[in-house]
């Protein structure tokens, strides 16, 4: 395919303006339209339409263009099949083009005498050839591919136009013919249809030759004498004569086509506008003969043209053309203020104007856009700010076929508020936006601490405002509940005010309105005596705002900015609405508060206030809640001091948050510490704690892990509920988790549970926790239990915290510091590679084992004796440990112990002393019947054995061993 060239698309641009133009014509007006632009596109001296007639008759004259209709006789009928161009376009269906004696056959010579061209294009249809539309033309000028193209797509263009609007003409029959009605007189037809009048001038003699349509359009008698040259020249207007005779004369003399459009004065005094086209036509001699033309009126037409010349003139808008060379050919009164007056621009090119007033056209992208519209005729818009006066445009380029419009509107004004628009938008939208995120925000906020940073975060920056402050009025007194943006020194300050004494405040307070300052000045002018407050907190600008909740002032939201700040309506409203929503959320927060206090301070009273420190372990402890609002855990730990220096560590977790959870967890607590005191061995302890649980509903679930260190023997026995394993961390810093039987949890089976005795060096921790420190969502057990390895090893290996520093006797202080610090790295540890979902407790313990000068035991003979031997033993071993004071005391309690031993018990019979925080003393046998005291009367001989051991020991009491049981007495050392 050949490549099309701006030529082509220029051509085609000016087809679609024929197209649209024509849109609104039917019939026979289309017909002209179409035949007029055809002589247009061709360049030539005049056209024809042939149309086929009903009947066989031929091909008849439809309309003319450019020939006088007087010499025209011969082709106002032709046959189908003569030689004619127009009949071989029809019989072929193809484009003819003639020259010279071919164009005008014998029959056709009076028509066309000369030397000319004729061009036929078919009007084809699905039916047949319609006709033929023809063009005449100067001999020699062949019209180019180009134009014979246009001109058969003007043809293509107008048979389908005349089959879409049948009016006039109905679609092609059989053989092609168009006719609705066959014409009686089809010149005549034609020549009403298309409002054009025909005349002929002698140009030797001066006689003219009117038909009747241009005697009408000229306002003449349609029977008067027969009019010459003088007559024309009569009617022609004053005016326009002198400029109308030269073109005339310069017709004459160049031989060239003669066109005007000048005012006619008819006879009745109306003034008409006309166009007159016409070519001079030589005699035999070769010399002009005479002149032959067509006429139309174009008042209405002109005057359209006129109005439309005086609105662009004037229009508000500058408006301005240039022809297809880039001259200026139109500038109205606006656009003179861009390029100077019409006179100076007018004719000169348009690059030339441009460069004349300073304008780079090409440094702006005017010339760029310019030539784009032209070449391919399509509008193009944009904004351009004109250097010569720094005002923005925005121009209009329209391409039309004989150049290029103009339109230049100035919008710097409504550009300049569309951008401030466009800013107010993105503002409005952006608070929008943040009002949003401030509602879900404040949805979230729990605290007052999270309602004043979730509102400073989401109301400060679209606002430009730099500081926050919530105050709750208490009584009379302010009180600072959060701020943002001010100092602590300040805020110091402010918190505790009388309210009276802060003006703004009060005001805000009492009326319930805002109060809004733009700058200090205003500050000052309305509260004088706070002269010194603004300078204080660094602000320039403020808006008080009332937290009002249910009807009541509760307090004072105060914004403030660094500079000075007027606030509109808008805003005002805005800040306003925002502030009900703080004070919502504030009260709300206040309320979360209080209640998370007390949960608190529930969950503080039901665990440990703090945890005994023995001769056996040193424990630390930590609780860490995860739930929130009011919902506590029920995880709990303890440790509880037992007879014979031994330490009971217990750690449980009954299931779910909440006051019932915590109340069970309670409950467990206290179970445990008083089967704790009756001496009951783990497993069965868990066994008769699993009973209570059970008792408390289907609902209630727990664990629990209980472990039981003796010194004496450095053995630890544990039994476990259902609960994670305890870690064990020797001294050389070696941790690993005990392997014991988990069993089920409370509550959940009455299996009997299991104890398993543990060597425990001395020196070691003992780590018990509940699963909310190992175990979450994204975090499976064994993972965690690796975790916490990890940790323990690593906290119990930093210098000043290890075994080896504080694992000596003689060093509590300092090794129950050693423990706390191990406890923090631990959890810092944990916490930092997996934050807490759920309650968690952790609890530690140094275990150290009691010295072998500090225990002693002795086997003692069944019989009276026995009692008579304990107190020798006592007696001794009570002078070396140096605790002589003690002795007659001890030998009281050890007699009477042994006697019942001897009387009640079985034998083996054992006695052992244990020197610690206390001096315990302890006589067991095989029995497992346990003494009870007895409220003896004045006449009973026995029974007041067991009062005097406990009037004469600080505690006393009994256990179950694995042989039978032992009695115990503790006494202060001195």
């Amino acid at each position: 395919m050949a490549e099309r060239t701006p030529a082509d698309e220029t051509g085609d641009a000016r087809l679609r303006m024929i197209a649209s133009a024509g849109d609104e014509l039917r019939g026979m007006d289309l017909v002209g339209y179409a035949l007029d632009h055809a002589v247009t596109v061709i360049g030539g001296l005049g056209g024809m339409v042939h149309l086929r007639g009903p009947g066989g008759r031929g091909l008849l004259l439809m309309a003319v263009n450019g020939l006088a209709r007087t010499a025209l006789g011969d082709w106002e009928e032709i046959e189908e099949s003569g030689p004619t161009a127009p009949a071989r376009a029809v019989a072929g269906g193809v484009r003819i083009w003639v020259s010279g004696e071919d164009a005008a056959p014998q029959t056709r010579a009076r028509a066309l005498q000369g030397d000319y061209g004729l061009l036929a294009v078919p009007l084809l249809t699905p039916g047949g050839v319609a006709g033929a539309l023809s063009v005449l033309t100067v001999v020699g000028d062949e019209p180019s591919r180009r134009q014979m193209a246009a001109l058969e797509a003007l043809a293509a263009w107008v048979t389908v136009r005349l089959r879409e609007h049948p009016a006039t003409f109905r679609q092609a029959d059989s053989g092609g013919r168009l006719w609705d009605r066959p014409p009686a007189t089809p010149l005549r037809q034609a020549m009403e249809a298309v409002r054009v009048g025909s005349w002929e001038w002698d140009l030797a003699t001066g006689e003219q030759v009117w038909d009747e349509r241009t005697r009408s359009i000229l306002g003449m008698d349609p029977a008067p004498p027969k009019p010459r040259f003088e007559t024309w020249t009569g009617l022609v207007h004053r005016d326009d004569l002198p400029w109308v005779l030269v073109e005339v004369e310069q017709a004459i003399r160049n031989r060239r086509v003669l066109s005007l459009e000048y005012r006619v004065c008819r006879p009745d005094g109306t003034v008409v506008w006309i166009s007159a086209r016409a070519r001079v036509m030589p005699g035999k001699d070769g010399e002009p003969d005479r002149m032959v033309g067509t006429v139309w009126d174009t008042t209405e037409s002109r005057i359209t043209r006129d109005w439309v010349g005086r609105a662009l003139r004037h229009m508000s808008d500058a408006f301005f053309a240039v022809d297809s060379e880039w001259h200026i050919t139109f500038v109205n009164v606006e656009a003179e203020r861009l390029f100077g007056t019409s006179n100076a621009v007018l004719g000169r090119s348009l690059w030339d104007a441009l460069t004349g007033i300073g304008v780079d056209a090409a440094a702006l992208g005017l010339e760029s856009r310019y030539r784009h519209a032209a070449e391919r005729g399509t509008p193009v818009e944009f904004d351009v700010q004109w250097p010569a006066n720094e005002r923005l445009y925005h121009m209009r380029l329209v391409p039309v076929p004989d150049g290029l419009t103009v339109y230049a509107t100035d919008v710097t004004e409504k550009r300049a508020r569309e951008a401030d628009r466009a800013a107010a938008e993105h503002a409005a939208a952006e608070r929008n936006v943040r009002i949003t995120e401030l509602t879900s925000a404040l949805a979230e906020a729990l605290t007052v601490r999270d309602v004043v940073n979730a509102a400073a975060e989401r109301i400060l920056p679209p606002f430009d405002a730099t500081g926050l402050v919530v105050q709750f009025i208490e009584g009379e007194t302010i009180r600072v509940a959060g701020a943002v943006g001010y100092s602590q020194a300040f805020l110091k300050r402010l918190d505790g005010t009388p309210v009276n004494s802060i003006s703004p405040v009060d005001e805000v307070y009492h009326s319930r309105t805002p109060v809004v300052l733009d700058s200090v000045e205003e500050y000052i002018a309305r509260y004088p005596k706070m002269a010194a407050f603004p300078g204080a907190g660094d602000k320039r600008a403020w808006a008080f705002l009332p937290l009002i909740v249910s009807g009541r002032a509760i307090g004072c939201c105060v914004i403030s900015f660094a500079e000075s700040r007027h606030l509109l309506g808008e805003e005002l409203a805005l800040l306003t609405a925002l502030s009900g929503l703080i004070a919502q959320s504030i009260e709300r927060a206040r309320l979360y508060d209080t209640e998370h206090t007390r949960a608190q301070e529930l969950q503080r009273g039901l665990l440990p206030h703090a945890l005994p420190s023995t001769r056996a372990v040193s424990a630390v402890a930590r609780y860490l809640p995860a739930a929130e609002g009011i919902n506590v855990g029920g995880d709990w730990y303890d440790v509880i001091p037992l007879s014979g220096t031994r330490v009971a560590l217990v750690i449980g977790d009954v299931m779910g948050h909440g006051l019932p959870e915590a109340a069970t967890m309670g409950q467990l607590r206290t179970a445990v510490r008083t089967l704790a005191d009756l001496e009951y061995p783990p497993a069965e302890l868990l066994t008769r704690l699993n009973d209570l649980v059970s008792g408390l509903g289907d609902d209630f679930y727990a664990t629990c892990l209980y472990a039981v260190y003796d010194p004496v023997l450095s053995i630890c026995t544990i039994a476990c509920a259902g609960h994670p394993p305890p870690a064990l961390v020797d001294p050389g810093g070696t941790a690993q988790f005990i392997d014991l039987v988990p069993g089920p949890p409370l509550g959940s089976a009455r299996l009997p549970f299991e104890a398993i005795d543990v060597p425990v060096p001395e020196g070691s921790l003992l780590v018990l926790y509940t699963d909310g420190l190992v175990e979450s969502a994204a975090q499976d057990l064994d993972r965690g239990m690796r975790h916490l390895a990890s940790a323990l090893r690593t906290a119990a290996s930093n210098p000043g915290r290890g075994h080896g520093a504080t694992a000596r006797r003689g060093a509590v202080k300092g090794e129950s510091e050693s423990l706390e610090r191990v406890c923090d790295d631990v959890l810092a540890s944990l916490l930092a590679k997996e934050p807490l979902t759920d309650d968690a407790a952790l609890l530690i313990a140094r275990t150290r084992a009691a010295a072998p000068g500090d225990v002693v035991a002795w086997s003692l003979p069944d019989g009276p004796i026995a009692a008579g031997e304990a107190r020798d033993h006592v007696q001794k071993q009570l002078l070396s440990w140096g605790l002589s004071p003690l002795a007659t005391t001890t030998e009281l309690l050890v007699s009477e112990l042994v006697g019942n031993a001897v009387r009640h018990g079985k034998t083996p019979i054992g006695l052992r002393l244990l020197r610690s925080e206390v001096l315990i003393c302890e006589v067991s046998d095989a029995s497992a019947t346990t003494p009870r005291i007895r409220h003896a009367s004045d006449t009973d001989e026995g029974g007041r054995g067991l009062q005097l051991v406990a009037a004469f020991s600080q505690r006393w009491g009994s256990r179950y061993t694995t042989t039978g049981k032992c009695i115990w007495t503790e006494q202060p050392l001195p």
